[in-house]
């Protein structure tokens, strides 16, 4: 199957430099029934493709990042931002990486209940590390303004590199995530830092049966940790393989709750959701019953604390895949009645509108299987190809980005993304 790596490529693969700062509220009319509304639109200064979930506080404040744009050149490209919208879209502030203080912030932000921000980038800081001319990558805190604090820059090999997961926080104030490679097999690791900046590394992936390139974790109430590796599992990471979904305890002990096989799922590439039950939801990039792509389509998945896994929908289920396919980014959301909401990065009713493809959809699958698109992207004013999950408030509205679209005169030509807004 096809590696891990492809996301972190294509993430990036528009990270050029910068020009205007600008901030605009766009409605735009869906084919469906709710309201979709554009948010804020990025113009290269103010940062271009987003591809991290955002944040939302009670008030209302929207916080993400984008892989590139803003102020700081690094290597000839620009470095991404972090920044803060208020409920209508209007930029609150805004901060640019530089290269020293990390590059390309690939994840959202994990906020705190002081209203400090931290997040990762996956490349940056300790610019003598040998895996990457431009850093191994950081562990950052932003406070309140925006101003941000270095917690961690990640050497290389053992403790990892490129830091391509959001950050979980436990009652004592550490800090967990995972690093795409690294670790003493350089399949890469999960990570713990804590509040003193001490970095331990509490697994190495090893590329077999526990997987490899792991894409960030999610922590319980008792303080196990669980989360997915994109690769390996049923092969090797060196032929393949489809990807695990795992589970570390406190004490240390790694277990794979579920292999994937192909039919059931394969590149698990988004953190997991876990509900008050123990269950476990995400989705796979490829694989599936669906035969319209060669890897499959992609899927939404269930694991129960027993490592039963359940396939809840394959995607390209129907005709030119107006129902969505590859959901790549994450992660779900999920409602009190039990309907999980996310995005596809392709598919949907425009076929030609990003990169000459599809433009993914916004879609939600309720307790019995069903599967609704909520907004198809065209790739113009509404933007394309929404890479990242969702994130949604008290009265169910859906708030996300998209990597193209917007302004199609921003470098690229496709535009440099957007904040939306789903009104059901």
């Amino acid at each position: 199957m096809r590696s891990r790596q492809f996301c972190s490529a294509a993430k990036m693969i528009f990270a050029i430099s910068i020009a205007l700062l600008a901030a605009s509220v766009v409605d735009v009319q869906p084919a469906q029934a709710q309201k979709f509304k554009v948010l804020h639109t990025f113009h290269k200064s103010d940062g271009f493709a987003p591809v991290g979930a955002l944040t939302r506080d009670a008030n209302g404040n929207l916080y993400g990042t984008t892989s590139g744009g803003g102020k700081g050149l690094c290597g000839g490209y620009t470095c991404g931002t972090a920044f803060k919208l208020d409920g209508t879209g209007k930029q609150i502030w805004l901060h640019s990486f530089n290269g020293k203080n990390g590059m390309g912030p690939e994840v959202g932000l994990l906020r705190d209940a002081a209203g400090d921000l931290y997040g990762t980038t996956i490349e940056g800081g300790d610019l003598s590390c040998k895996e990457l001319s431009l850093g191994c990558g950081t562990v950052f805190k932003l406070d309140k303004t925006g101003r941000e604090t270095v917690l961690y820059k990640f050497k290389g090999k053992p403790d990892g590199w490129a830091a391509d997961s959001p950050v979980v926080m436990d009652a004592a104030g550490n800090l967990y995530g995972t690093t795409e490679h690294g670790g003493s097999f350089e399949f890469g690791t999960i990570f713990k830092l804590d509040k003193s900046g001490k970095e331990t590394v509490l697994y190495s992936f090893t590329g077999g049966s526990d997987g490899c390139y792991p894409v960030g974790v999610t922590l319980d109430a008792d303080g196990n940790l669980y989360g997915v590796a994109a690769n390996g599992g049923s092969e090797v990471c060196s032929f393949g393989g489809d990807g695990v979904v795992f589970k570390l305890d406190t004490a240390g002990t790694f277990s794979a709750l579920h292999t994937f096989g192909g039919s059931d799922g394969s590149t698990p590439t988004s953190t997991l959701l876990l509900d008050s039950r123990g269950n476990l939801y995400g989705t796979t990039a490829y694989g599936g019953s669906s035969t319209s792509c060669p890897f499959g389509c992609g899927t939404v998945f269930e694991v129960t604390s027993d490592g039963t896994e359940s396939v809840l929908y394959s995607f390209c289920s129907l005709r030119n895949c107006t129902d969505g396919e590859i959901p790549a980014g994450g992660p779900l959301v999920r409602d009190s009645r039990g309907t999980l909401y996310g995005t596809t990065d392709e598919g949907g009713t425009y076929r030609t509108g990003c990169n000459r493809g599809s433009c993914g959809v916004v879609f939600k699958l309720d307790s019995a299987g069903k599967e609704t698109v909520l907004h198809n992207f065209s790739g113009r004013a509404d933007g394309g190809v929404p890479v990242a999950g969702l994130v949604r408030d008290r009265a169910g509205n859906l708030y996300g980005t998209t990597f193209q679209g917007g302004d199609i005169n921003c470098e690229p030509s496709y535009g440099c993304g957007e904040v939306f807004q789903i009104i059901p």
